[in-house]
């Protein structure tokens, strides 16, 4: 079933997958307070939703996301700007916390904020012909909703500078080569893949991914002994679940394992 969270997202959930279509294709979904929380609501809906495995984000109409709303650029004083952007990074936050993996699904242009957005997600699939730019330089400004921090991340600071100060767009082939995303799919193929690439990730188990999400975030300013204790913590959590039973059960009887089982049992360890 297809919902409206408002007029500018639109929320559809079927076999365990959130998708969350950005709304506003007469301006290529340009970002809008409206679109922002409701993101955030999803994001939180999806969190304690114990039904919802995977979210999926993509664009309605002919692009993923232009990012800010050009209509309305040189407007915002100061202390909206700031107001502004601290929603956004509260999105961004929560994104990153939501211990479920979230995909971008990318198609037309991921710009600015809606290339940080895409970003934010733990996977990207695009579609050809896809491209990706940073182009707050263009309009005198620096990248904001978290470009700053996992760009450098990705592709190494040097590459993301050239990027970030050029603000030249960059094909989905030459994104795919620098490791930006994930999988290139045939646009007249886009949605099939994309559900069934979804659906996969959905069928697996969801602690495990969960753990596996945060473990692998920290570990970007984590030290070695951190994230190696971490694992060794975690690993005896999870041999209690009974996603694990379930996965060493099928594998014994040389089938796929069924972890669409709720497992109550383990809790998030924050």
């Amino acid at each position: 079933m297809e919902q409206k969270e408002n007029d500018h997202l639109l929320i559809k959930v079927n076999e365990g997958v959130m998708h969350l279509s950005l709304n506003r294709p007469d301006s290529l979904n340009a970002f809008s307070p409206e679109m922002i929380i409701g993101l955030k609501n999803a994001i939180k809906r999806a969190k304690h939703d114990e039904t919802i495995r995977v979210v999926t984000i993509s664009g309605s109409g002919r692009s993923f996301s232009a990012g800010g709303d050009v209509k309305t650029m040189g407007e915002a004083s100061a202390i909206e700007t700031y107001e502004h952007i601290g929603e956004l990074n509260e999105l961004i936050r929560s994104m990153r916390d939501l211990e479920k993996p979230i995909i971008a699904t990318v198609h037309g242009f991921a710009a600015g904020a809606g290339f940080n957005l895409a970003l934010a997600c733990d996977m990207i699939l695009a579609a050809e012909g896809s491209k990706f730019v940073l182009s707050f330089s263009k309009v005198g400004l620096i990248s904001d909703g978290g470009g700053l921090y996992f760009l450098p991340r990705l592709i190494g600071p040097y590459r993301a500078k050239e990027l970030l100060f050029s603000a030249e767009p960059i094909t989905v082939d030459e994104a795919h080569s620098l490791g930006i995303i994930n999988h290139v799919y045939p646009l007249n193929e886009f949605e099939v893949k994309v559900n069934e690439f979804a659906a996969k990730i959905a069928d697996g188990p969801a602690k495990a991914y969960g753990f596996i999400k945060k473990i692998a975030d920290q570990s970007l300013t984590s030290s070695l002994d951190e994230v190696l204790e971490q694992e060794r913590i975690t690993q005896a959590t999870v041999v209690s679940t009974e996603d694990h039973r379930e996965g060493v059960q099928a594998f014994k009887e040389k089938r796929q394992p069924n972890f669409r089982k709720a497992d109550k049992g383990v809790l998030s360890q924050k």
